[in-house]
């Protein structure tokens, strides 16, 4: 779950810049309206302060000797307090400085949550297939996948959250995405199980080059010069890394070649099926959270028919790890903060854009590295943890590349 939720944001963040540049466009115009519409109120109210005044002289002059309490006097008091009440209205100070506080910490708060929920993700992925021991990476995805079927699901019923009918044309066109993404999501399992989470990251780069070789022969879309010199530097550090890995696994570095392809497909083939997706929902589109569902939801039958065939569900019976409640904590928790990434990760890009996203993403891998080779205790050599540093900074540079 975890890696659909952080790659596939990250992917459409070029499709979701039309409508943050739309809506900072309708917030931009709607800003200006108001102060249009708020210096006009307040011209107003002087222009009927004044009328109000001399009425008041006139009316004072013949209503001189009228006794105290009539229905005149009560019914210009009751016009003064309207009128006072309506002045204060728009220079209500707490209501602007509440406002100017929710502006500047939204992006902080949204942001340090999505930096939250992907590194504990990672982390807890990580002690649940390799600290407990668990090799049943299939179960665990199906487990997970379940969880967030069933959150967006209560929260459709629930109206919390905006999700598309899911019919028979939709599950069709979509099932070669699925059929990918299911083996995007076990081949991360297992090489997060064999290889330490800082040499995940750094190979994890190798998708961005796949990608990009895969857009110029499929869209004929073209990287300039920065891109490709990030990608270069992308090489240099996957290989050193690898060289100089002390816990070299070689089957968890073929399960990471194996997800990087993969990743790298489903990014391609999603871009191709999303536009036909669309058309066959009511609305004419398809936000996030649909996405989720349907992703979720479709590879459940998919693990099922790979636990039966691969015998998994045999070892899931028998392990004496599934009896700990702890563990399933810790597999519960992972399956919510892969569903609570898709929806920090729009907040994000709503309360900021895709160009600050993209660049925070780079920048999480950092913090999620250091955690997992301090948690871990992997073993480091002075060259590997330079090949892990360059590959970071060539994360970071890569994310600059793209913005230009």
């Amino acid at each position: 779950m975890f890696i659909f939720s952080h790659m596939q944001v990250s992917d459409m963040s070029n499709i979701k810049l039309d409508q943050v540049v739309c809506h900072d466009s309708e917030e931009s115009e709607l800003t200006s309206w108001n102060g249009k519409v708020t210096s006009d109120k307040n011209r107003a109210y002087e222009i009927l302060n004044s009328i109000h005044q001399q009425g008041q002289r006139s009316i004072n002059s013949i209503t001189a000797n009228a006794e105290p309490g009539t229905l005149t006097e009560r019914f210009l008091k009751g016009n003064r307090a309207a009128i006072g009440d309506s002045f204060n209205l728009p220079f209500d100070g707490n209501e602007k400085r509440a406002h100017v506080f929710g502006r500047r910490s939204g992006p902080l708060l949204s942001g340090t949550a999505y930096c939250i929920s992907s590194c504990s993700m990672i982390l807890l992925n990580k002690v649940v297939l390799s600290s407990y021991n668990f090799s049943a990476g299939i179960s665990l995805m199906f487990y997970q996948n379940l969880i967030s079927c069933l959150v967006v699901a209560i929260l459709g019923l629930c109206r919390a959250v905006s999700v598309e009918k899911l019919t028979w044309k939709l599950i069709r066109v979509w099932i070669p995405v699925n059929i990918i993404f299911v083996g995007m999501l076990v081949s991360g399992m297992y090489s997060l199980k064999y290889i330490n989470i800082a040499m995940v990251t750094i190979l994890k780069n190798m998708t961005n080059i796949l990608t990009a070789i895969g857009e110029y022969y499929v869209f004929r879309k073209r990287q300039n010069q920065k891109v490709w010199a990030a990608m270069f530097m992308m090489i240099i550090s996957a290989v050193s890394g690898s060289i100089t890995d002390l816990s070299f696994d070689a089957t968890g570095y073929t399960w990471q070649i194996l997800n990087c392809i993969l990743t790298a497909g489903y990014s391609l083939t999603l871009r191709r099926v999303m536009d036909k997706a669309k058309q066959t929902t009511k609305s004419g589109s398809l936000n996030e959270v649909s996405m989720v569902l349907l992703n979720n939801l479709l590879s459940l039958p998919f693990a099922i028919f790979l636990i039966i065939v691969l015998d998994e569900w045999e070892y899931v019976i028998n392990v004496d790890i599934v009896k700990l409640p702890m563990f399933w904590v810790v597999a519960t928790a992972s399956g919510l903060l892969g569903l609570a990434i898709s929806f920090t990760s729009m907040w994000f890009l709503h309360q900021t854009g895709p160009t600050t996203y993209s660049l925070v993403g780079s920048l999480n891998k950092i913090p999620i590295s250091i955690a997992g080779i301090v948690l871990f205790k992997v073993p480091l050599s002075i060259p590997n943890t330079f090949s892990i540093l360059f590959g970071l900074f060539a994360g970071i540079f890569f994310a600059r590349a793209k913005m230009s």
